[in-house]
C-alpha cells in the first residue's frame, strides 16, 4: 500500500452478498464511540447494516488499491439520506474521508436536494459534516440529525 495521502478512490456496486464484508469494519468503526455512550452491542452493530443494506444505493470504497469501506445514499421525497459511511481505520487521516462526500454532494447539488444524516453524539464524524455544509437540525440521546441544503459550504 502507498503511503500517499492523495485521497483518489473509486466507488463499485455493492452487491448484497458485500454486506457481510462491510459490516465487520463497521463494528470497528463505531465501537469507541458505541462505548462511550453505553450503547455497543456486538451483534446488534452488525446487524443494522445488514437491515438498513440496500445495494441499489450503496456503494464499496476502493482506495489505495484495496476496500477502504462504504457509503450509502438513498434517495427519500425530500432529498437523500446519507448512511453508512465509515472508512477502515488505518486509511482514515488521508483525506479520503472528505473526498467520498465532497464527491457524493457534487451530485446532490447538481441535483438540486437536500442531503440529511445522522451521527452519533460525540463522534469525530460530526466535525467533517459540519466541514460539508451540514448543520443540526435535532437531536436525541445518542444521535444528533443533521442536514445540508444544495450548494452549502463546499470544501474545495
Amino acid at each position: 500500500m502507498t503511503t500517499s495521502t492523495t485521497a483518489d478512490w473509486t466507488p463499485r456496486p455493492a452487491p448484497a452478498a458485500d454486506v457481510e464484508a462491510v459490516a465487520e469494519p463497521r463494528a470497528t468503526v463505531l465501537r469507541a464511540d458505541l462505548e462511550r455512550l453505553g450503547r455497543y452491542d456486538d451483534q446488534r452493530v452488525r446487524q443494522r447494516l445488514r437491515d438498513g443494506f440496500t445495494p441499489a444505493h450503496t456503494s464499496v470504497v476502493e482506495a489505495y488499491g484495496a476496500f477502504a469501506g462504504r457509503v450509502a445514499l438513498r434517495p427519500a421525497a425530500d432529498g437523500h439520506w446519507l448512511e453508512h459511511f465509515s472508512l477502515a481505520p488505518h486509511l482514515q487521516g488521508r483525506g479520503l474521508g472528505s473526498a467520498v462526500p465532497r464527491t457524493l454532494l457534487r451530485g446532490t447539488d447538481a441535483d438540486g436536494v437536500p442531503v440529511r444524516l445522522n451521527v452519533l453524539r460525540g463522534s469525530a464524524a460530526r466535525r467533517l459534516y459540519a466541514r460539508h455544509g451540514f448543520t443540526v437540525t435535532s437531536e436525541d440521546p445518542v444521535d444528533l440529525f443533521m442536514a445540508r441544503e444544495p450548494g452549502t459550504n463546499r470544501p474545495t
